[in-house]
């Protein structure tokens, strides 16, 4: 976020590790950690949205097919939406509070519920879903890429239960479902970035998407799309590495004990094996 949307005439970092290193020097090692009461409170929910609605929309179209794959996770993307982008709101301005500060001169928010709440008061639920266009656009294909891979990445590497590598395969494949998923549409995440660190400050610079995607361009040229690419990427595998791994291994135990026969597992490969 922070290289997202830093200003291109007065840039406060160079790149990635030269922000990491600064974050620390400048704001202790909890500066890393700002806006983190936001996804702690939201992921949990926005993953039993995913995998849920992904499940049983893969289940509604019939067949597993690499096309109904992309569909059942664009499914997922839209829905969860409604909660992500505030949840994604409250962080961009927690984690932009304070930059460059050991000790906050003035905190505008306490933590992340009370970003929401303020904001609510000054702009209504328009300034809660500040940035909803932009965040459906990116999370609908990106989800669809994000199962579809997963799915084709499994069976390729051969998945099974039994396999003493099915850990490490698991493991292998969430993560590279991340990266592809968030290089589909990684441009529109820096726009929706912008959109909603926007007005902080008391200073709006953009009109809507279209306005933010052309100032942007105009000012920075076409590699600003690529901002904070490479510390995204560095996120991406590992995070998605163990949320992937994480929910397949566990509806594995589960559907082995029987304990939900009914359930069919959204992300597990549907294919004439043991998985």
């Amino acid at each position: 976020v922070r290289l997202q949307v830093q200003n291109v005439e007065k840039p406060l970092y160079r790149g990635t590790f030269h922000c990491f290193q600064s974050i620390i020097k400048q704001e202790s090692a909890f500066g890393l950690y700002k806006g983190i009461g936001s996804p702690m409170m939201g992921l949990t929910f926005i993953n039993a949205l995913v995998f849920g609605v992904q499940g049983n929309t893969l289940r509604a179209l019939g067949k597993d097919t690499p096309l109904n794959q992309f569909l059942a996770g664009s499914a997922a993307g839209a829905i969860q939406c409604v909660i992500c982008c505030p949840m994604e709101l409250a962080k961009t301005r927690m984690q932009l509070q304070g930059t460059g500060e050991y000790k906050l001169k003035s905190k505008n928010y306490k933590n992340s519920l009370d970003c929401l709440i303020k904001i609510y008061q000054k702009e209504g639920l328009r300034g809660i879903n500040r940035g909803m266009v932009s965040t459906f656009i990116r999370e609908t294909p990106s989800f669809g890429f994000y199962f579809l891979t997963y799915d084709c990445m499994t069976r390729y590497l051969g998945c099974e239960a039994e396999d003493s590598y099915v850990i490490p395969k698991l493991l292998f494949s969430g993560g590279m479902s991340g990266i592809v998923s968030w290089l589909s549409t990684y441009p529109m995440d820096v726009i929706k970035s912008r959109l909603q660190a926007d007005g902080v400050g008391g200073v709006t610079q953009y009109n809507g998407i279209l306005d933010c995607i052309r100032k942007s361009y105009h000012e920075e040229g076409w590699r600003v799309f690529t901002r904070g690419l490479t510390s995204t990427l560095l996120r991406a595998f590992p995070v998605n590495a163990a949320t992937f791994a994480t929910v397949t291994v566990f509806l594995m135990y589960m559907k082995s004990e029987d304990n939900l026969p009914e359930c069919e597992p959204g992300p597990v490969i549907h294919q004439p094996s043991s998985l």
